[in-house]
């Protein structure tokens, strides 16, 4: 721009070519190149061809009118398709709805909606109390408390209400999709669809694919998550599948570096700083501290275990491993300060200030690691599709083209060095990718 007001004509051009020229070959281009192609890959599933017929979505049920249910039939609302809502009790049922409707009413406070495409979208979605009403769905996409035998007793009777030939989905984060499948008569047509919260605003939907799970209703999923406007990727079913599996083992890592020294809010800082929109104890604030936590078996072990015996459950309390004003901005807590320099003083821990890398280190390390053993086990198709979960999902910088790009992009010997520097053990596949002098993307 400037040239242009400052050189003749001809020589703005062939500097504007330089310029061209060097950000083409930079790391940030060939990353989001690899992004723009990866994310048209998760379509190609080796085992399933582009002909192979899907199944007629044109009525959908969804069981729960929670933040995750409501969010959920958004989607396929937004998409034209007819919803009805499925809850337990009346009050419940009607604050689902009403939510629902809040969501709707502020965007179109903002321009981005009429009055009138409110009022369509709401008369596409219908309220029961009763699984009979589901009936005549065509797919019946479970969204209830994350917890095995619930799950199971819901799809058992839902099985029963479900009209033969309806796919039955599971919401899950990382429960078995195979056991809950048993459940039913029809482990060919149940799948998992783990939508990413907020469901109607995050892109990313991992499509499970269980064991006995049909090849048509796996392209039928694949094809409904772009009706829906999402990026669906297919993942095996494994504890956590690909994001949170990924995200346990950076988790565990944090929780390490917490006892050893370091401060949440320093390790976040670290990650903002290398492009995540947040770190992941701020992460942790918004889903909720209590999220998998059971006061009965605390045994205030853990700084979590700590702040939940407190009521410190992260956001929506006001209160986590950070303090929270009015408005939700966050601030570093000296309450959970003193809680941790407590619990090292109880597990006589001298703590050390941990370096910025090391953290760095520490928190991606063990996401590739645990992203070559998903490649390893055969739980994603492709180390790209690890890549695009990451960045839908959970904020992975674009411009650093995902985990498994980034471990490419470093070199797998320099992460395989780190993993034995901090005495983990490496994915066989990662090791044989060093020896032979491979990258993911060559698998």
């Amino acid at each position: 721009m400037e040239a242009s007001t400052t050189m003749p004509f001809d020589d703005g051009i062939a500097l504007e070519q330089k310029i061209f020229a060097a950000r083409l070959t930079s790391p940030q281009s060939l990353a989001l190149r690899h992004v723009f192609f990866a994310e048209r890959k998760t379509s190609k599933i080796p085992d399933v061809p582009d002909d192979t017929p899907t199944l007629p979505i044109k009525k959908v049920g969804v069981i729960g009118a929670g933040t995750m249910g409501g969010g959920i039939a958004m989607n396929f609302v937004n998409a034209g398709i007819p919803v009805i809502i499925m809850e337990m009790k009346q009050e419940a049922l009607d604050h689902g709805l009403g939510v629902v409707r809040k969501n709707y009413d502020a965007t179109a406070a903002k321009g981005r909606l009429t009055p009138e495409d409110v009022q369509k979208r709401m008369a596409l979605l219908t309220g029961t109390l009763k699984m009979e009403d589901l009936g005549d769905c065509d797919l019946i996409i479970e969204a209830v408390f994350e917890r095995m035998d619930v799950k199971k007793d819901v799809f058992a009777k839902l099985d029963k209400a479900a009209k033969p030939g309806a796919i039955l989905a599971t919401n899950t984060s990382f429960l078995d999709v195979d056991e809950i499948a048993c459940a039913t008569a029809r482990p060919d047509h149940v799948l998992g669809l783990h939508f990413f919260s907020p469901a109607n605003v995050m892109k990313l939907l991992e499509i499970v694919r269980g064991e006995k799970t049909s090849k048509e209703v796996v392209a039928t999923a694949m094809k409904l998550s772009r009706t829906i406007g999402k990026v669906g990727v297919l993942v095996g079913v494994a504890f956590g599948f690909v994001g949170n599996r990924m995200l346990a083992a950076r988790a565990a890592e944090a929780d390490k570096m917490v006892l050893e020294g370091a401060l949440p809010w320093d390790i976040d800082r670290v990650l903002v700083q290398f492009g995540f929109p947040m770190g992941g104890f701020a992460m942790w604030d918004l889903a909720g501290l209590d999220l998998g936590w059971v006061k009965e078996e605390s045994k205030s072990e853990t700084l979590r275990d700590l702040l939940n015996e407190m009521g410190r459950k992260g956001q929506k309390t006001g209160a986590g491993y950070y303090d929270y004003d009015e408005k939700r901005k966050a601030t570093p807590s000296p309450v959970t300060e003193k809680l941790l320099v407590d619990l090292w003083a109880k597990k006589g821990v001298t703590p050390r200030k941990i370096p910025d890398q090391e953290m760095l280190e520490r928190s991606l390390y063990p996401m590739i690691n645990e992203g070559a053993k998903i490649l390893e086990e055969g739980k994603a198709s492709r180390s790209s599709d690890i890549d695009i979960v990451w960045i839908y999902g959970y904020g992975f910088p674009a411009w650093r083209g995902g985990p498994m790009f980034y471990a490419d992009a470093i070199g797998l010997d320099t992460v395989l060095a780190g993993i034995r520097k901090y005495g983990w053990k490496p994915s066989a596949l990662l090791e044989k990718f060093v020896a032979e002098k491979k990258k993911f993307a060559d698998l």
